[in-house]
């Protein structure tokens, strides 16, 4: 059987990150008085979400690569796995499914808890079978206390899978499990920060013991020996732990998957997926695959690479960021005087929230079915001043058509976490002008013609009640460029 034929297994992976990569270095300067010891992590840069990214915005981007890596497949599944997702009483999973334009049958689930839980959750898929198409995807944005550790190996992010049958780029061999309560860390239901025990212990009882009885009983189950993989793919936020876990399993140091921490950090659930995503762009056809995560217990899978090509791009070097300021700022875990220009209260009201659900969630626009004009918002009477006619709009998304600028303004006096504030005119490809707001764009950057890309983002935080209301913003389309691979594990 040719490898490009349709066979169930891992179709796409893919990888998100956000812009902005803060510098290690910044963060470990601001702390030298007190710790100096930071200085040994302060190599390479963090990555950084943007004020309006959360992550539900990340998990959406990655589901958008997804789609568009494979266009045209109908996700029927999604699980959204986060540490940190934004509502505790709210299917985070059912608000990407709506900017993705799922159907209503789609089944939908939120997981996390831990940080093997898409490993869990892409394993349980694979061994699902069947003919639907499943995506999982992880995203995390969790805020590190200042001066520790984790606020130097933290970074934001998610990463994705798209599992079902077609070309596939990707087979099951095997997955094995071990649940263990083991406490390497925690953090409590309402906390920021979590509290982590001590490193040695969790090497030697964690690591050593419950990840190398997992990933053994899955090469057991396929039958294979440790020397028989090529890309051994297992976060670890401990150093080395990677490496002592291949030499006690025999697996070849060259076998080692890079995490790429000098270039992101860890990103916490979504790290197993990214790393996967490294690994199977680097197998060649036929490779064994094996990644692994651990946290309250072990999940292995090992996985065969086939000679499809992975679709897709890869994530860009991003925009460095030096101000740790703005950092704890976007984290709210400082607070500036802003001003009574700060001073609102954004209430939202949910009844004309769900009537606005598709304008809001999929950016759906109108298109005259008598003359093709294209508006947005959509509304009961045509735009074109030589149509005008009444009751013809059909729906149409506007999230993934290609606009340019028409004009832009930057305003220094408006609020905006992040100043200035930068809107204007957005000339639709093929019809349509929007008034929008401009974000991840740097001041000088936009010109009239400047290509733009839809991003779904936090529009505005109701703090008096603990909500957040999402929209569409406008950003630059930039060159992509892929980070250079380091040599971390």
């Amino acid at each position: 059987m040719r490898e490009a034929e349709t066979v169930f297994g891992l179709l796409a992976t893919t990888r998100y990150l956000p812009r902005l990569r803060l510098e290690r270095s910044e963060v470990a300067a601001q702390h030298r008085w007190m710790a100096p010891g930071l200085r040994s992590l302060a190599k390479g840069r963090r990555t950084m979400a943007n004020w309006d990214e959360d992550s539900v915005t990340m998990a959406l981007e990655a589901g958008r690569q997804l789609q568009q890596a494979l266009p045209g497949t109908a996700t029927e599944e999604l699980t959204l796995v986060s540490t940190t997702l934004p509502f505790a009483e709210r299917l985070n999973a059912g608000i990407v499914a709506s900017a993705l334009g799922l159907g209503a049958g789609a089944v939908l689930r939120d997981a996390g808890s831990s940080a093997r839980a898409a490993l869990t959750e892409l394993a349980a898929a694979l061994r699902q079978g069947g003919t639907a198409a499943r995506m999982v995807i992880a995203s995390e944005r969790r805020i590190a206390r200042p001066a520790s550790t984790q606020e130097m190996i933290f970074g934001d992010g998610a990463a994705g899978a798209l599992i079902g049958s077609g070309a596939a780029i990707a087979k099951l061999v095997a997955a094995s499990s071990i649940h263990a309560d083991l406490v390497d860390h925690f953090r409590q239901t309402g906390d920021d920060h979590e509290y982590g025990w001590e490193e040695r212990w969790v090497r030697d009882e964690g690591y050593m013991k419950i990840a190398v009885g997992a990933i053994r009983q899955c090469l057991k189950d396929a039958g294979v020996s440790a020397g028989d993989v090529s890309h051994f793919a297992m976060p670890a936020p401990l150093a080395k732990v990677n490496d002592a876990v291949a030499k006690r399993l025999g697996i070849a140091p060259a076998a080692l998957v890079s995490a790429e921490h000098e270039a992101g950090g860890d990103l916490g659930s979504a790290q197993p997926l990214a790393m996967l995503d490294i690994a199977l762009r680097a197998a060649a056809p036929g490779a064994l695959v094996l990644v692994a995560a651990f946290g309250s217990g072990c999940d292995a899978l090992l996985l065969r690479r086939t000679g499809v090509p992975c679709p897709g791009a890869v994530p860009d070097a991003g925009h460095a960021e030096t101000s740790y300021m703005k950092y704890l700022s976007f984290t709210d875990q400082i607070d500036l005087a802003w001003g009574m220009r700060a001073e609102m209260d954004n209430k939202t009201a949910l009844t004309a929230a769900w009537r606005d659900h598709a304008r809001a969630s999929r950016f759906e626009g109108g298109r005259c079915s008598a003359c093709g004009t294209v508006q947005f918002p959509r509304s009961r009477l045509c735009v074109n001043p030589e149509c005008r006619a009444q009751d013809t709009q059909e729906p149409t998304n506007m999230a993934d058509v290609p606009a340019r600028v028409m004009s832009h303004t930057t305003d220094f006096l408006g609020y905006t976490p992040d100043p200035p504030f930068q809107f204007g005119h957005i000339d639709f490809e093929g019809g349509g002008r929007v008034l929008m707001e401009f974000t991840d764009t740097d001041v000088g950057e936009l010109s009239v013609g400047v290509p733009l890309r839809m991003v779904y983002r936090i529009k505005e935080f109701d703090r008096n009640r603990g909500f957040r209301r999402y929209f569409w913003k406008a950003t630059p389309v930039r060159a992509i460029v892929a980070d250079a691979p380091t040599k971390d594990h």
